[in-house]
C-alpha cells in the first residue's frame, strides 16, 4: 500500500480525491492537513485519520506521497515543502499561479529526485481516452479544428439569497478566472489529444460581473500540426438565473469526419464516411482512473499516462498569459485599441 498524506480538505477533496483514495487497494489515507483548527475534530471523525494544522508535523507523519487539494496560491508554498520533506506529488489544477512558480515547483522537485503530478483528471475519462484513441488511429482524418466548451455559473453569484456572495465563485474569480481555473483542463486536452504543442494564441473575453478577471473567455490556439483549438469557459452563464443551466462539449472536425461529445445530452458520437458509431456515455471526470495510472507511475518511476508538472506549467502558462493580456488590453485607451486594429492608423502612426 501507499501511504498518502493530503493537504486541503475542500469540496474537490470531498467529492473527488478522498472517497477514491479510501476506496483504492493501492493506496492508504494516513494524514491530512487541514489549517482551520475548527475542523479538525470532525474531520478526524469523518476519515478516521490524524489531522494536522501545522505543515511541519503534517510532512513529518508517516507517507510517501502527498495529494494537495489546497488553493492555488497555496500550490507553490506546499509543493515546496514535499521536496524539503522528499514527497511525491499530485497537485490539483491549476499547477501553479504563474509560470515562474510552476517552473520552480517542477525543478525543485527534480534536483530532489521526486515525481510531480498534475491531477488533470478529464484526461482519464473514458470519452476522453475514446477521443485519443481515434484521433491516434486517424478515424476522422487529420484533425484541423477542436472547440471545447464549458459554459456554467459556477454555482451562481449567490447563496440563498442576493444577501448572501457565493464565496467560491468569489474566489475562483479573484485567482485569475474561469480560463486560469477551469480552462486548463480543456489546455491540457487540445494538447494530448492532438499530440501537438501550442505555437500561438491568442484570447476575447467578456466582462459580465464585476472583476477583474473576465469571466466569459475565449482562447484560440495554433498548433504545431496547423490544426486549431477554441476554448470557451464562462462562470457567468446563468450566474443570476433562478433555473440555471449549464453547457460543456467537445467538437473534433477532421478531414474525415467529426467527433461530438454533449455532457447534458449524455451525447457522445463519431460520424464518418463508414456511418455513425455511437459511444457509451461518460462524464468528463474521472477521479479513478486517475489514481490507478497514478499508482502505475509511483511503481515505475515514470509518469506513464499521468499529466506531469510540465503539463501543469504549459497549461498555466497559456492560461494565465492569455487573462492578463486581456485584462491589459481592457484597460487601454479606446484610440489605442482602435490604433492596434487598424493598420491604416498603424501605418499613419508610423510615417
Amino acid at each position: 500500500m501507499i501511504k498518502i498524506g493530503l493537504m486541503g480538505c475542500g469540496v474537490v477533496a470531498s467529492y473527488g480525491h478522498i472517497p477514491v483514495i479510501t476506496a483504492s487497494k493501492e493506496f492508504e489515507l494516513t494524514a491530512i492537513y487541514e489549517p482551520d483548527p475548527s475542523r479538525t475534530e470532525s474531520l478526524q471523525l469523518t476519515y478516521n485519520v490524524q489531522v494536522y494544522t501545522n505543515a511541519e508535523a503534517f510532512f513529518r507523519a508517516d507517507f510517501e506521497v502527498v495529494v494537495i487539494t489546497s488553493p492555488a496560491p497555496c500550490h507553490y508554498d506546499n509543493v515546496m515543502c514535499a521536496a524539503r520533506y522528499g514527497k511525491h506529488v499530485l497537485c490539483e489544477k491549476p499547477l501553479a499561479t504563474n509560470e515562474r512558480e510552476a517552473a520552480e515547483m517542477i525543478a525543485v522537485m527534480e534536483q530532489n529526485g521526486l515525481l510531480l503530478f498534475t491531477a488533470f483528471d478529464y484526461r482519464f475519462s473514458s470519452a476522453a481516452q475514446t477521443i485519443k484513441r481515434i484521433v491516434k488511429d486517424g478515424l476522422i482524418g487529420k484533425v484541423r479544428s477542436l472547440r471545447l466548451s464549458y459554459i456554467w455559473n459556477l454555482h451562481g453569484k449567490y447563496i440563498n439569497s442576493e444577501d448572501q456572495p457565493n464565496m467560491r465563485r468569489s474566489i475562483r474569480m479573484l485567482e485569475g478566472g474561469p480560463m486560469v481555473d477551469c480552462g486548463v483542463h480543456q489546455i491540457d486536452l487540445a494538447r494530448w489529444w492532438l499530440d501537438s504543442e501550442v505555437t500561438s494564441y491568442r484570447s476575447e473575453g467578456a466582462w459580465v460581473d464585476e472583476y477583474e478577471a473576465p469571466d466569459h473567455m475565449y482562447l484560440h490556439m495554433k498548433h504545431a500540426n496547423r490544426a486549431h483549438t477554441m476554448v470557451e469557459i464562462s462562470y457567468s452563464y446563468c450566474f443570476t438565473a433562478k433555473e440555471p443551466v449549464s453547457h460543456f462539449t467537445y467538437h473534433l472536425i477532421g478531414t474525415e469526419g467529426i467527433v461530438y461529445y454533449n455532457r447534458e445530452a449524455k451525447i457522445f458520437e463519431m460520424r464518418n464516411s463508414t456511418g455513425t458509431t455511437l459511444f457509451p456515455f461518460a462524464k468528463e471526470k474521472n477521479f479513478p482512473g486517475m489514481y490507478e495510472a497514478f499508482a502505475k507511475a509511483l511503481e515505475s518511476g515514470s509518469p506513464k499516462d499521468v499529466p506531469t508538472g510540465t503539463d501543469g506549467l504549459i497549461a498555466t502558462r497559456i492560461a494565465r498569459t492569455a487573462t492578463e493580456d486581456l485584462i491589459g488590453r481592457r484597460s487601454m485607451p479606446e484610440r489605442s485599441l482602435t490604433a492596434i486594429n487598424d493598420p491604416m492608423l498603424q501605418n499613419q502612426n508610423q510615417s
